[in-house]
């Protein structure tokens, strides 16, 4: 029988992960997320004018809600520009990293061990800017999958073709 340890970890000797070089998304990614807050607006806008049209009751109100849409668009267009300036990933030597947010941010190491299978998205309009998302799924289910969106479409094949690599040799290692 082996005799069993489980040594206390020295925590100052673990690598930082706050110290390692993040990719950024790709900058024409921002054009991607005005494309879908343009859209979202428009709908919103039709709404509202909808119900502008068809209820007199509200129309008292046109000032106020005109003032809370403009106030709506320019607090999304200042999340989002914020956001996207955070985003970063990196690909070490045994995970995948992935930092976002604004106010709590978040950051995601996923064990190359743990991933299960990775999937690169093109959405309609990411597609027009030659961009692409990538979905890592993990043995966790949905609460350990990662999405990274606005990377170009050739470097997140890059990417993708690394990690089946990596989790490969974790499989055959």
């Amino acid at each position: 029988m082996l005799d069993f340890t489980n040594d206390t970890l020295d925590i100052g000797d673990l690598p930082k992960y706050e110290e390692t070089p993040l990719n950024a998304v790709s900058k024409k990614y921002w054009k991607v997320v005005i494309l879908n807050l343009m859209f979202f607006l428009l709908l919103l806008a039709t709404g509202l004018l909808a119900v502008l049209y068809f209820s007199a009751a509200f129309r008292p109100y046109i000032y106020v809600m005109a003032f809370g849409y403009i106030a709506l668009a320019i607090v999304l267009y200042l999340l989002y520009k914020t956001d996207i300036g955070r985003r970063g990933y990196a690909i070490r030597e045994k995970d995948m990293l992935y930092r976002s947010g604004i106010i709590a941010i978040s950051t995601t190491i996923i064990p190359f061990s743990r991933i299960q299978h990775i999937a690169l998205d093109e959405g309609m309009f990411s597609r027009m800017y030659g961009l692409g998302q990538l979905r890592i799924f993990t043995a966790g289910g949905s609460s350990g999958s990662l999405h990274i969106p606005g990377i170009e479409i050739e470097q997140a094949r890059q990417i993708r073709e690394i990690l089946m690599k990596q989790i490969n040799t974790a499989d055959n290692g």
